[in-house]
């Protein structure tokens, strides 16, 4: 994961004293009998890659059009640098937008393409010039500045939109899925790039992205939204670590979902009851949870261990057969099928090289901490 633009000792977002750059309160928008956004509160601070995280539907996409101001809030307030927004015409914000579909004006070069908004600004021509040819050199697009935008790659188009969206110097840039045309390759090499680019400028990014690994790479903190709410915030290890519901847990990376009852706490170990496993499960102990009540036991395939003898001194272990084996060079991927017909998914680095890897068909042992387990309530 790449580090993040904002120095590990300064996230203001852990200091109650720091001042928010953009603060969304109670925010709603109706389309109709539709709520796309429904009372969502959201400070983000200077200098942040922030990025809105959620299916399709979920209403990222209208908040940040609220932001620029393409919708118009049902009800609630957007600050942006201390002022209210709310009566602000998008022209007239201190923002740009950068779409998915870049809208490159086909018949211009690059540095025309880049060039366009400061021109029309009345800008005088040199210095116009000037701020892009710095611009074409930090999107390392120097040596193009002359070719047509269909005699770019995707990656190329993509850093042309970005750099037209950042050539007027806006307090704040919003991109809609900037990356969601490229492959999967190129997408990822992007990814660095934008943090880079962002970093260099310090401008506050909010990206709306549904792809989690994106928004894992690139932000200092990701907002996960279903429903038209913000489900939680937090840094990437936080929200991959310590997910506050099934919802997050799920849509955040792979996991194994186990429901169960809570039956009793033991020293330091919470026993849940699990017809799912088909043993009790040991996890850490937490605050707050009563005897016989319901809760998920959420495991990421990363932490269970997959052998064929069973382990000694492991806290959490299962027998099962395994259906499927998926090598993907780095690690492989295994689904064992439990007694209790659950199947687990299972990952395995392939640091070592094994004599006789692990097959289908084959009886194995998967076992686990008790700290690998993440109890969920909701």
């Amino acid at each position: 994961m790449a580090e993040p633009s904002l120095a590990a000792d300064a996230k203001p977002w852990k200091n109650s004293a720091a001042t928010p750059f953009i603060r969304i309160k109670n925010i709603t928008k109706k389309f109709g009998e539709f709520t796309a956004v429904d009372d969502v509160t959201l400070d983000i601070f200077k200098g942040e890659l922030f990025c809105l995280l959620g299916g399709s539907g979920c209403g990222k996409s209208t908040l940040l059009r609220m932001l620029a101001g393409f919708e118009t809030p049902t009800s609630g307030t957007i600050e942006i640098d201390g002022q209210d927004v709310a009566k602000i015409a998008a022209f007239d914000r201190p923002t740009n937008m950068m779409f998915q579909s870049y809208a490159l004006f086909p018949h211009m070069s690059v540095e025309k393409n880049v060039a366009y908004g400061l021109l029309r600004e009345g800008v005088p021509k040199a210095e116009a010039m000037e701020r892009v040819a710095d611009m074409l050199r930090l999107v390392k697009l120097q040596d193009f500045a002359r070719r047509k935008p269909h005699q770019l790659s995707g990656g190329q188009q993509q850093r042309v939109a970005l750099a037209r969206s950042l050539i007027k110097q806006p307090k704040l840039l919003l991109l809609d899925e900037p990356l969601g045309a490229l492959d999967k390759k190129l997408r990822e090499e992007t990814q660095f790039e934008l943090i880079h680019i962002q970093e260099t400028l310090g401008v506050t990014f909010i990206v709306v992205t549904h792809d989690q690994e994106e928004a894992m790479t690139l932000s200092t903190r990701i907002g996960v939204m279903d429903a038209g709410k913000i489900v939680q915030v937090g840094e990437p290890p936080q929200i991959y670590e310590s997910p506050n519901s099934k919802y997050v847990a799920d849509f955040i990376g792979s996991v194994n979902m186990f429901e169960g009852t809570v039956d009793v706490a033991v020293s330091d170990t919470l026993r849940i009851k699990s017809p799912d496993a088909g043993i009790d499960l040991l996890v850490e102990p937490i605050e707050g949870l009563k005897a016989n009540q319901s809760v998920s036991v959420a495991i990421r395939p990363e932490r269970i261990a997959v052998a064929r003898h069973k382990p000694e001194g492991a806290a959490n272990i299962v027998e099962g057969d395994v259906e499927e084996v998926a090598y993907l060079g780095n690690l492989s991927i295994y689904r064992v099928k439990l007694a209790s017909g659950k199947i687990l998914k299972v990952t395995k680095s392939n640091l070592l090289h094994d004599e006789e890897p692990i097959m289908w068909d084959e009886k194995v042992f998967l076992s686990w901490s008790n700290a690998a387990g993440i109890v969920l309530t909701t």
